[in-house]
C-alpha cells in the first residue's frame, strides 16, 4: 500500500515512521510512504500557499492553487489506485477502526494536511473525496493526524504483525474494548494474575476474556455496545452485571 502525505511541514514526519511496525512494513515492501511539500508545488517567487480570508476574519486559509498542484502532480500516475484524497480537518467525519479497516483495503491512499485556519472551499469541494478528523478537538495542522491513520491502517496489513490474528483481537474490532491482559510473573507484589489463565483450560480462558472485554466496555464505553456486535450469551451476562439494552 502507498501513502501519499501533502504537508508545509515534511520535516514533522522525519523519523515519524523508522521505527517499529512501520518501518517493517516498509523494509519489507508492505508499505511506502512518501511524503510531499505542498510549498514545492507554488507558481510564485514567494512560494506562497496562504492568504487572508474573503471577507474578513481572523487567521490564513490555505490557497488551493498549490494543494491541487500538488496532489494532481503526485497523483498523476495514480490511476484507480488513488481511491481516496482524505482532507485532515476538524470538520470531517471522526476516524474510527472501522474506517481505518475501509482504508486498508486500498491500494493508495493520499492525505492532505490542513494548517492555519484550514482550506479554500474549493479544496474541500473539488479535490478531496473524503474527510477525516481523529477527535472532538483542534490541532495545529493535519500532520499528526497523518501520522495516526499511517500507523492505524498499516497494522491491519497482511503480514504487518506478527501475529496474522492480532488486529482482530483489538480494541474497538467488534465493537468493544480489549478486555484485561497479564504477563509473568504470576505474582508481584501481593496481585495474581487470575487462576483461569494458568489454567491452561482454553475454552474458559476464551470465555474469561470475552467477559472482560464486555465489563470494560460497559465500565468505560457503554455507549459502543449500542452497535456492538453481541450474542445472546453476551447480553446474558451484560444484564447480570446491571446493563439495560
Amino acid at each position: 500500500m502507498r501513502f501519499d502525505i501533502f504537508s508545509l511541514f515534511p520535516e514533522m514526519f522525519r523519523g515519524a515512521f523508522d521505527d517499529s511496525i512501520i518501518r517493517r512494513a516498509r523494509t519489507s515492501g508492505l508499505v511506502e510512504v512518501f511524503i510531499h511539500d505542498i510549498r514545492a508545488s507554488t507558481s510564485d517567487k514567494h512560494h506562497s500557499t496562504d492568504d487572508l480570508p474573503y471577507g474578513g476574519g481572523g487567521g490564513m486559509l490555505l490557497m488551493p492553487e498549490p494543494v491541487f498542484s500538488a496532489v494532481e502532480r503526485a497523483l498523476a500516475d495514480a490511476g484507480d489506485d488513488a481511491s481516496s484524497i482524505v482532507l485532515l480537518s476538524p470538520q470531517g467525519r471522526v476516524f474510527t477502526q472501522a474506517i481505518a479497516q475501509q482504508f486498508a483495503q486500498h491500494k493508495r491512499l493520499a492525505l492532505i494536511c490542513g494548517r492555519y485556519e484550514g482550506v479554500d472551499e474549493r479544496v474541500r469541494e473539488h479535490l478531496a473525496t473524503d474527510e477525516i478528523s481523529i477527535g472532538d478537538y483542534v490541532l495545529t495542522g493535519g500532520e499528526i493526524p497523518a501520522m495516526v491513520i499511517v500507523d492505524a491502517v498499516t497494522r491491519l496489513l497482511p503480514g504487518a504483525l506478527g501475529d496474522p490474528d492480532a488486529p482482530a483481537k483489538d480494541s474497538h474490532v467488534g465493537g468493544l474494548l480489549e478486555g484485561a491482559q497479564y504477563t509473568r510473573p504470576a505474582e508481584f507484589r501481593g496481585w495474581r494474575v487470575p487462576d483461569v489463565l494458568l489454567s491452561g483450560h482454553h475454552a474458559q480462558i476464551t470465555k474469561w476474556r470475552r467477559q472482560q472485554s464486555l465489563r470494560r466496555t460497559l465500565e468505560r464505553r457503554p455507549e459502543l455496545l449500542r452497535a456492538a456486535q453481541l450474542d445472546e450469551a453476551d447480553r446474558q451476562y451484560l444484564q447480570s452485571l446491571g446493563w439495560k439494552e
